[in-house]
């Protein structure tokens, strides 16, 4: 069996790109204004909850579209329960 050489812990992927759009929330003159209110709440707060709702779409997204898959794949679990009890005595 060969072994798959280690990764380093930063990676660079497109869809880390899509972590840039949450940040663009945190603009103030973006969002410095009353005017358009919506549902009688000034601009200010509603987009604020509109980036949250982004923001976590968008961190979800690249969270699942990056994820590593396992490293061995299709292999047989070789250890049994005793190989795993730290308390056993040999």
């Amino acid at each position: 069996m060969s072994a798959r050489p280690a990764r380093p812990g930063l990676r660079w992927s497109n869809w880390n790109l899509l972590l840039a759009i949450p940040l663009l929330f945190l603009l103030t003159p973006v969002f410095n204004r009353e005017t358009p209110a919506l549902f009688g709440m000034p601009f200010f707060y509603w987009f604020q909850f509109v980036g949250i709702v982004v923001g976590v779409l968008c961190t979800s997204i690249v969270y699942f579209k990056t994820r590593d898959t396992p490293v061995v794949r299709d292999a047989p679990d070789r250890l049994g329960v005793d190989d795993l009890d730290e308390g056993s005595a040999k």
